[in-house]
């Protein structure tokens, strides 16, 4: 039985104009470049790739907090790239984005109860009855106590905060969360529980979730599919147990040796260069900079995407 998608991405494009520093002038960042990728309802989708790979601004495209300069983004068919200003409020419901930094998408004056609330009171009718009912319920489910409501963001622990974070973003019962780097901040011995608290609420709620993050341990363990983008594109894509099992594309199997919980061998590859600037992106492949497998077609032609056991852009599967 075919997968039902959620979202369906479609040759997005996103550009934007920064200063040079001392030098003066504007030059354009390429952050995203001809993504298309499917979202299926009811799994976590989990974006990979090292930093400047322009994940987290595919993530804000996706709930248009980044603007796109071309192509599709479909939610329920709707493309919300089209929507006008009311109708993207209505859209915002349903989408809603957990921060990487649990302590900066707070508010430090309001306290928990308030900030809970104000969402509710923003998007819906409900009686004030009903919202401290539904704050309660949501205070509750991510794993903390009514009294919390009463206090201050800088009186809880970091995984405290970022647990107000995800019961701030179910507030609205949305149809999928997107979760920015949701543990990078956070003490290795605290990221277990919120990964497991992220894992539980998808298997209760039936929650689409689209992970961005770096670290391949924590997709191995909660994703059900994974993207790997590098220079705002998608390389690879994939079940998480085909692309872990088997990698095909030379950054995909980089990036997996160098975790050592996963690379069970020990043999790092050592990827040449830094990744390139995205204001000057390469011609051809644009991992041939770094490639340790490259040909010279790689140079000048740009790889089509090819299904074998998944989805890979790379000539060496020609």
């Amino acid at each position: 039985m075919q997968e039902k998608n959620l979202v369906k991405i479609k040759d997005l494009f996103v550009e934007y104009k920064t200063n040079k520093g001392i030098l003066g002038g504007k030059q354009t960042i390429h952050a995203v470049n001809g993504v298309s990728l499917d979202i299926h309802k009811g799994e976590i989708l989990a974006i990979a790739g090292e930093s400047g790979c322009g994940k987290s601004t595919l993530a804000k495209a996706l709930i248009k907090l980044e603007p796109a300069k071309s192509g599709e983004i479909l939610v329920n068919g709707k493309d919300i790239l089209q929507l006008n200003k009311n109708d993207l409020k209505e859209f915002r419901k349903h989408a809603q984005m957990v921060f990487q930094n649990p302590y900066a998408s707070l508010n430090p004056k309001m306290k928990i109860l308030d900030i809970l609330k104000e969402p509710l009171e923003i998007n819906t009718n409900f009686s004030k009855e009903k919202i401290e009912e539904i704050v309660k319920e949501k205070i509750k489910l991510v794993g903390l106590d009514e009294t919390c409501l009463q206090l201050f963001p800088h009186e809880f622990s970091g995984g405290q905060r970022q647990r107000i974070a995800i019961a701030r973003a179910l507030v609205l019962n949305p149809e999928f969360i997107l979760a920015d780097e949701p543990v990078s901040a956070l003490d290795v011995s605290i990221q277990a529980q919120v990964i497991n608290l992220l894992k539980e609420l998808k298997e209760k709620y039936n929650l689409t979730i689209v992970l961005i993050t770096h670290d391949m341990s924590v997709i191995q363990y909660l994703a059900d599919r994974v993207a790997i983008m590098y220079l705002g594109e998608i390389v690879e894509s994939g079940k998480t147990s085909d692309i872990f099992a088997s990698p095909l594309h030379p950054y995909t199997k980089a990036l997996l040796s160098s975790v050592p919980q996963i690379n069970k061998s020990g043999k790092k590859i050592i990827l040449k260069g830094d990744l390139p600037s995205p204001a000057s992106l390469p011609q051809g492949c644009k991992f041939h900079t770094r490639c340790p497998n490259v040909m010279e077609k790689c140079k000048s032609c740009i790889p089509e995407e090819k299904g074998i056991s998944h989805k890979v852009k790379c000539f060496l599967y020609d």
